[in-house]
Order: C-alpha cells, then sequence, then structure tokens
C-alpha cells in the first residue's frame, strides 16, 4: 500500500489496541498521520524491526471491517469496544488455524485493518468470512492474503519512517518534561550529540553546525561507543514543530558527513 503522509502526532495505544493483543509480550507503539483524504492511525510492533523478515512467515494477512460508528475517519468510543470485540474474535479464529507474527493496525477513512504475518493460508480465508457473516453481519469485510517474503507491508508500510521516528521521540521526550512542570513556551538551552567515526567527518560537520548558530561545547571519544562523540548547543524553542525542524535537519546533515544524530536534552523551565 503506497500511501505518502505527512506526521500530525504519536497517540496512545490503549485506545486502539484490543485485549488479546495487549496481552501479547510484544512492543506496540503508534502514530498519527494525514493522508490523502484524512487522518489515520498506525499501531506497530516495533520490535519486530530487529528480525524482519522472519523465516517461515511468507504471507500477509490484512483483514478488518469497514465500521459506520465514525467521526472524522476514526471510531468513536462506543464503536471502539464493537471492534475491540471484532480483533479479539479474529485473533483467535487465525490462531486456531495458523502460526502468526501480529504486526500491527492501520486505520483509515471508517476502516480498521489489522497485518498478520503467517506460515500457511490454508483455510484462512474460509474461516474468516464465516467468521465475519456470523457474528459480525452488519460490517462490511476486507480480507487479503498475498505473498510478502520481504516483508514490505510491515517494513515499507506500518514501520514508520526516520522523520517519523523523530517527531515520536521528541513528543515522548516533552511529554517527559511537561511531567516535571515545564510548560514547554520558553526558549532555552538544548544540546545535541552527534557520532562520528573519524575526525575528518566530525570536521565536515562543525562548519555547517556553526553556520547555524550552534555553539560547540565538546569533541572526543566515547568510551562507551568508541565514536568520537561532538556536543553543540543552541538557544531554541522547544514546542513539538519547532524541535522536530531542528533535529530532522541535524539529523540529515549529520548522515551527508557520515555521522549518526544521537538526540538532545534541555534542563526543566517552570
Amino acid at each position: 500500500m503506497n500511501i505518502s503522509i505527512r506526521l500530525i502526532l504519536s497517540i496512545t495505544l490503549p485506545l486502539i489496541l484490543s485485549s488479546s493483543l495487549r496481552a501479547q509480550k510484544t512492543d506496540f507503539d503508534a502514530y498519527k498521520a494525514q493522508y490523502g483524504q484524512g487522518a489515520g492511525s498506525t499501531v506497530f510492533d516495533k520490535g519486530l524491526k530487529q528480525t524482519a523478515p522472519v523465516n517461515g512467515f511468507p504471507f500477509v494477512l490484512i483483514t478488518g471491517v469497514k465500521f459506520k460508528d465514525c467521526a472524522n475517519g476514526v471510531p468513536t468510543e462506543n464503536e471502539l469496544s464493537h471492534l475491540y470485540t471484532i480483533s479479539d474474535s479474529v485473533y483467535a479464529t487465525v490462531t486456531t488455524l495458523v502460526k502468526n507474527i501480529m504486526a500491527g493496525t492501520f486505520t483509515y477513512q471508517c476502516e480498521r485493518l489489522e497485518y498478520y504475518y503467517i506460515t500457511d493460508t490454508t483455510q484462512i480465508r474460509d474461516r474468516l468470512t464465516a467468521l465475519y457473516k456470523k457474528h459480525f453481519n452488519s460490517y462490511d469485510p476486507y480480507i487479503n492474503i498475498k505473498p510478502d517474503k520481504d516483508w514490505d507491508a510491515y517494513l515499507k508500510f506500518l514501520y514508520p519512517n526516520e522523520e517519523t521516528l523523530e517527531y515520536m521521540q521528541n513528543e515522548k521526550i516533552l511529554m517527559t518534561l511537561e511531567k516535571q512542570g515545564d510548560k514547554l513556551d520558553k526558549e532555552r538551552r538544548v544540546d545535541h550529540s552527534i557520532g562520528f567515526t573519524t575526525e575528518k567527518d566530525m570536521d565536515c560537520f562543525i562548519p555547517y553546525a556553526t553556520k547555524q548558530g550552534f555553539k560547540v561545547e565538546t569533541k572526543g571519544k566515547d568510551t562507551k561507543s568508541e565514536l568520537l562523540k561532538l556536543h553543540i548547543s543552541r538557544t531554541d524553542k522547544i514546542d513539538l514543530p519547532s524541535i522536530s525542524k531542528i533535529t530532522t535537519e541535524l539529523r540529515k546533515e549529520a548522515k551527508k558527513c557520515n555521522g549518526v544524530y544521537d538526540g538532545w536534552e534541555t534542563v526543566v523551565v517552570k
């Protein structure tokens, strides 16, 4: 599924995961984004990134329903309980038939789809068709089963791109600051860290940083990673759009010099 997106914000998991999925020993995260016809919500198992594609699970099952109790493309609170029931029933049906890995969900334009990677396709379509018809006939079901040995549905669609991950991480930092009493409305010194493998690469990046008004605080070898670490700082706003623009630009420029942007920190300002 190829849909270009513009990130809006990350979202809270309990709003979109059924009890059976929350009970799994997985590392789910979520984000919300703007697509061609409105906002869409994606849940993904971020731990799968380390192992995907998983050998022996060459098929992807994409299944779910269109729902009518819908506001701005997403389910209302009342509809969520019904979708949880459907999700649990689908999970139970799939699990009794085949080994599977639940990769994530996508909710968009009054439709919620779940993504399972499976070892075999035998009886899946027939059993799910019967399930939807018998227990959930007021909904329009969707069932798509196709080969995906490279796990493109997960790696290229569900899993967020670098800019989205940046935005999500920044939001989590800001939430931590807010919990400590920071109003986030005041400029303050913000420190950034970038890692390099050679002095030449670091020297490639420093002129860009200084031209953008950053001050070089320290530079030298990190004893833990063996990388050369550059620490820079600048006074900036840290609202989500502002800090995300800054970190995205630093990450892109660091990559041009074979560097790796390693995050930012600041003090709590009340």
